[in-house]
């Protein structure tokens, strides 16, 4: 894991949205009784703004005017000029009629669905003083306050508005972050040309509220972090945990500091691993974690069996070799800050927000961080493999894309690529390639290396591709005792697959003994097309849900880094904007 943990930055105040707290007590809310709708059975997607004659008296024409004006003037503060452009072409598409506005003022409804989806995004860690906050609060607060409003306080809250819904939809859509401004090595399409379109649709739905909240991930691991985002926000705003003091290496029964066992408990107990010691008992609900079979109490002084099974769920929920031995890098990871953990959450729910909304009916999906695969058969998850990734070096890491699995290759060559062959194949002479079944071949007039297929290939016995910018595939491989390892990061880029056989009958929908008779015997590098295209994702979760528990897991390639900073002051608002938070809440709910 990344040894460098980037101090907690302190969250500048919006000053402007604090001097505004007293108007969002006119935001506007449904009264008892107001719903969306009015009984009747409507299409979805039936809303479009009035063709308003007049608002409260004031002509329409002259809404419309100043509405076009504003688009053509500058953009607003909070707002950039990517969703400046959405919003105008929001308007473009509506001939720049307001819509926001009835003839009775603002659309009530619809407003309190949009203020309210902006508080909602407090729950996926994202940064609400990036929005027009303050502005918004002031534009509706002019209009609850004022019986004859004038065009201009009409126009101005209906584009504050509109500005308001296109940069949050947009940001649940795509992210606040763009990942190639933090070194991420994400190449998967955000489909920013889509951006428009989803914004006119959603916009389009009679239940605002609903369409709002399809923009973000469904995705139930996606629902898990954001309820995690909640807990260690409890946790940081209680203090967080003290550090553990450093110690020699200490196997299970050795001896040890009665106060670094104290302290590893403690530390412990935060997670709900264990019960806590001493007086931090009463406030920790206890999570026992039983002792090996046959284990007995240890004497005070030692590392007891007890806490080292605790260790090992440590371990096992943070991206470390597990072997229950209390080293330098197990105790590193325990005084990691509490800030940051709860960053790096917000950080991963960011991440979920640079993919697609769906994956499709049936897709692969690799995390890198946690060594596994995933395959997914109309929303259930019907297959799981442990994987091998790439090194830690910045030409072997694996990237983050996705594809469509075309082809499936029984008993493949490996074809060297000429950067490997010229580092490790070439310099090991001619004795190392007959030994390991390698012969070489000319290709465009260069001479390349392959190994053929057989045991010793390196590729095994099947490999799965989808055509990419960056020649990396699923294979088999003869090295099978490295899934034994906990970190599995050993592969030149490519990832290689704990189960190929059950992937292949999975990806052809063929019988199990007609895959092993293709893997066992000849003709070799043959070619089977799949049925139909498999999306398949290849992802970087350095914090995930796995069976409802939360893990951090091994931050390989150090993108954490630059993302985990961005997103702090999203993962933890200041004190003023959580104040703003709630009264806007409790407005909402009146």
């Amino acid at each position: 894991m990344s040894s460098t943990v980037p101090a907690f930055r302190a969250v500048r105040v919006r000053g402007a949205l604090i001097a505004l707290l007293p108007l969002l007590a006119f935001l506007p809310g449904c009264k008892r009784g107001e719903t969306a709708s009015t009984g009747k059975n409507e299409n979805p997607q039936t809303w479009a703004p009035e063709k308003l004659a007049s608002v409260q008296g004031v002509p329409a024409t002259e809404i419309e005017a100043l509405i076009q004006k504003k688009l053509d003037g500058p953009k607003l503060d909070r707002i950039d000029d990517d969703q400046w452009g959405h919003t105008k072409r929001l308007y473009k598409i509506y001939g720049s009629n307001p819509l926001w506005l009835t003839s009775n003022g603002l659309h009530q409804i619809r407003t309190k669905a949009l203020t309210d989806a902006i508080l909602a995004a407090n729950t996926d860690g994202m940064r609400l003083d990036d929005y027009p906050v303050g502005a918004l609060a002031q534009a509706i607060g002019t209009l609850k306050q004022t019986k004859t409003p004038t065009a201009e306080q009409l126009a101005t809250a209906d584009v504050i508005l509109t500005a308001s819904y296109t940069s949050l939809g947009e940001d649940l859509l795509t992210g606040q972050v763009d990942p190639r401004t933090v070194a991420q090595a994400w190449h998967v399409n955000p489909e920013e040309e889509n951006i428009d379109s989803a914004l006119v649709r959603n916009l389009r739905y009679e239940h605002l509220d609903k369409a709002l909240a399809t923009m973000r991930p469904t995705d139930d691991d996606y629902a898990g972090l954001s309820k995690q985002l909640q807990n260690y926000r409890v946790i940081v705003a209680k203090g967080g945990w003290q550090p553990v003091p450093a110690t020699e290496n200490l196997k299970p029964g050795a001896p040890a500091n009665p106060a670094v066992m104290t302290a590893v408990r403690n530390r412990l107990a935060v997670e709900g691993i264990v019960p806590a010691s001493g007086a931090n008992k009463a406030s920790v609900a206890p999570s026992p974690v039983p002792s090996p079979q046959g284990a007995k109490a240890s004497p005070a002084g030692t590392y007891d069996h007890e806490l080292a099974a605790a260790v090992a769920l440590f371990q096992e929920r943070h991206g470390i070799n597990v072997d229950s031995s209390l080293g330098k890098e197990t105790i590193e990871s325990m005084n990691v800050p509490a800030n940051y953990r709860l960053a790096e959450i917000a950080a991963n729910m960011e991440r979920f927000r640079w993919l697609p909304r769906s994956f499709g009916s049936r897709y692969i999906f690799v995390n890198v961080s946690a060594f596994k695969l995933e395959a997914y058969d109309s929303g259930q998850k019907t297959l799981e493999m442990k994987v091998i990734v790439g090194q830690e070096y910045q030409d072997k890491a694996t990237p983050v894309f996705a594809d469509s699995m075309e082809t499936v290759v029984f008993r493949p060559y490996w074809n060297v690529t000429p950067d490997i062959a010229a580092k490790e194949v070439f310099p090991k002479g001619e004795a190392y390639m007959e030994r390991e079944n390698m012969e070489t071949y000319h290709e465009n007039g260069q001479l390349r290396v392959r190994q053929r297929p057989g045991p010793k290939n390196a590729l095994g016995f099947v490999k799965f591709l989808f055509p990419n910018d960056f020649n990396i595939y699923l294979h088999d491989t003869p090295n099978h005792e490295l899934f034994k390892e906990d970190v599995r990061a050993f592969s030149h880029g490519c990832i290689r697959v704990e189960k190929p056989a059950e992937l292949a009958q999975w990806v052809l929908g063929w019988p199990a003994d007609k895959v092993q008779a293709e893997m066992d015997n000849p003709p070799d590098n043959k070619s089977v097309k799949v049925p139909q295209k498999i999306p398949v994702y290849i992802t970087y979760f350095t914090t995930y849900i796995n069976n409802g528990q939360l893990y951090f897991g091994n931050d390989l390639y150090n993108r954490d880094d630059k993302l985990v900073p961005i997103v702090m002051s999203g993962a933890m608002p200041s004190k003023e904007i959580v104040d703003a938070i709630q009264a806007l809440r409790r407005l909402a709910s009146t």
